[in-house]
């Protein structure tokens, strides 16, 4: 199979999406000594004016451009920062050490948060996503492990 898991829902014409994972929600996110030399942005295009935490996924293919939304608009920003990281722990970490904004999975910074380690910025910008999702070709038929596979993974709200 040419199966494979994804984040959201957009996939190929070809290929059919199972929602395995509840929604996600990212969260924009320093420390309170970076804002106490730094104002906090007001809006995604404002990020240009700050040290940015980058993310380097190669699924992506390359640095990962931050997405925001708010009233149906979509906004993606490539961000910059002397750090960039392959994976959201090194970045929470630098976040957490006051060397810039991070865009993390809120599941992530939730306990920074609520600890005061961490201040939120753009949380208008950051509506939930939809999850994970298995994708595969829609044009094979599927076996009967596969679908057992499929239906044991399936995410159920």
């Amino acid at each position: 199979y040419d199966a494979g898991v994804r984040f959201g829902e957009q996939v190929a014409k070809d290929m059919i999406a199972a929602r395995i994972g509840p929604d996600v929600r990212f969260a924009a996110v320093g420390a309170k000594s970076y804002f106490a030399k730094h104002p906090a942005p007001k809006t995604p295009q404002d990020l240009a004016g700050h040290v940015c935490i980058n993310l380097n996924l190669p699924s992506y293919g390359g640095h990962y451009a931050w997405e925001f939304e708010r009233n149906g608009r979509e906004v993606k920003v490539r961000v910059d920062g002397q750090l960039t990281f392959t994976g959201v722990y090194h970045a929470l970490d630098a976040a957490l050490a006051g060397f810039g904004i991070a865009y993390l999975p809120e599941d992530l910074a939730l306990p920074h948060l609520t600890k005061g380690r961490l201040v939120r910025v753009l949380d208008d910008w950051c509506p939930p996503w939809s999850g994970y999702h298995l994708y595969y070709p829609s044009r094979r038929q599927t076996s009967a492990a596969f679908s057992l596979v499929l239906e044991a993974l399936r995410h159920r709200r």
